[in-house]
């Protein structure tokens, strides 16, 4: 058993088309590949909710900072295949570069507000190419559903609000991160970790959770945040971007815990950059 595979919008529209004639709902997962147990995951969900499902793979050039990270991002095409064809996907669409930004393309899609701070300050560009390829790979599978994780919180949120802006016909579902048993975040990066910074690279996980939990216990935020930051540094990662409060709707920093928030985090350990983020909530005791 094999998953098709397109390449071309036309061939993509055929098909969807086809789908909608009979009746179908349509999801969408948007990937850049190296598909992992949480891509699956957003594969299964989708499943449960549609009566057909796109994966797309395409890594988008748009994104990233350098031509290094480009060119080191995981390409793992036909092990993706595979994947899919035991999920049960319905389609796999990995256009070329050309495809999606053919000669002459001029157009970007830019999010304000949600996209400033946190990734958008570290990696300058990158939500503009998010929010551009996400609006096209809306618009060519002309998809009713569009599966994403929470690991990449601040994208998540930005795709939300894109959609809302535009009236685009589609509903964004949001999934939970799925972690190693470690509690490790899963991501295509981690495969770039040596084995000494795989054992240290959960230390991220646990000092968020951690702090998420003080702080909905009532712990000050800005000393808090102080004391996580040095936890992760001596866990052994070598740099913070960006450790944060966050509310969790609207991304606005926050200093002190009084609606519910995201904890988020950026860090280096080694050469690999790891984000990651944890829920909290402001614990009211009840009076009386």
């Amino acid at each position: 058993m094999s998953v098709p595979i397109v390449r071309t919008v036309d061939e993509l529209r055929t098909i969807a088309a086809e789908w909608r004639r009979s009746g179908a709902s349509i999801a969408v997962v948007p990937t850049m590949g190296a598909l992992h147990e949480g891509h699956l995951s957003l594969g299964r969900a989708a499943l449960q909710k549609a009566d057909r499902i796109i994966v797309t793979l395409f890594v988008n050039p748009k994104q990233f900072n350098s031509a290094a990270d480009l060119a080191a991002y995981p390409r793992t095409e036909s092990q993706d295949a595979a994947k899919l064809a035991l999920l049960g996907a319905h389609l796999l669409y990995v256009p070329d570069a050309v495809e999606i930004y053919p000669a002459g393309f001029a157009t970007t899609v830019s999010v304000s507000g949600i996209s400033q701070g946190l990734c958008g300050t570290f990696r300058p560009g990158h939500f503009d190419g998010v929010a551009t390829v996400v609006a096209k790979l809306f618009l060519q599978t002309g998809a009713d559903f569009a599966f994403f994780g929470e690991k990449d919180f601040q994208q998540l949120q930005l795709v939300r609000r894109m959609v809302q802006d535009l009236d685009i016909p589609i509903t964004v579902v949001c999934c939970p991160t799925v972690r190693e048993a470690d509690g490790l975040a899963l991501s295509s990066r981690n495969f770039r970790l040596s084995p000494a910074e795989r054992a240290i690279a959960p230390n991220l996980a646990l000092v968020l959770i951690e702090t998420a939990e003080r702080l909905a216990r009532g712990s000050p935020v800005l000393p808090t945040l102080a004391e996580a930051r040095a936890a992760i540094l001596a866990a052994g990662y070598r740099d913070i971007e960006y450790l944060e409060l966050r509310g969790e709707t609207d991304l606005q920093p926050m200093t002190s815990l009084d609606r519910p928030a995201r904890l988020l985090a950026a860090a280096w350990l080694g050469e690999t950059r790891l984000i990651d983020n944890v829920r909290t909530s402001p614990v009211f005791s009840e009076v009386g």
